[in-house]
């Protein structure tokens, strides 16, 4: 069963994704091990996550929040809080972190392995790519007032809204249609 969205266009922000409607209701995703090796498979990372338990969970949590901060206040500047400071030396640490290992039999059947230190080493340096890359200039926060799912916006006209049509963008489509329906009846 995928429970997980990958909407956003990169890793990091899909990650950043598991913490839903910062803003109000904050529906974490990730509550358990369990949730972090389901959402490991999903994301591709791993074929098998191994053994994760909660310090992995605080981990992959605390890199989470650490690229969320680190997105809404780049680049830095010298006045930049000392969280966003430490979101950096966060992001920055477990970048230096291998990546998971890709292995390809005789019949091109591809095999990821790895630990917690390899997924949280491919989210972190997907996180320093989007930062110091030109993709970063196209990142947006949903526009439903509610959701706080960050994404890159790679549509050609550059005009994308939501973070994806099946919850945000078809409530705003729905909501219009009600109010122009009402607009029409009076």
């Amino acid at each position: 069963m995928d429970d997980f969205v990958f909407v956003s266009g990169r890793l990091c922000l899909d990650l950043a994704g598991t913490l839903l409607w910062r803003r109000s209701r904050r529906i974490e995703l990730l509550r358990s091990p369990d949730d972090l090796r389901r959402w490991i498979h999903q994301a591709g990372l791993l074929d098998a996550p191994g053994p994760l338990d909660a310090r992995a969970l605080t981990r992959m949590c605390r890199l989470r929040e650490s690229v969320y901060t680190l997105v809404g206040a780049w680049p830095l500047t010298a006045a930049a809080d000392s969280q966003a400071r430490e979101a950096l030396a966060e992001v920055n640490e477990a970048a230096r972190l291998p990546l998971p290992r890709l292995q390809l039999d005789e019949n091109g059947h591809l095999t990821r392995t790895g630990s917690v230190d390899e997924v949280l080493g491919a989210v972190a340096r997907d996180a320093v790519d989007l930062l110091g890359g030109t993709d970063f200039a196209r990142v947006r926060e949903c526009l439903n007032e509610e959701c706080t799912r960050l994404f890159v916006d790679l549509s050609r006209s550059a005009n994308r809204r939501w973070c994806g049509m099946a919850e945000c963008g078809n409530r705003h489509k729905v909501a219009n249609y009600r109010k122009r329906r009402q607009q029409a009846a009076r």
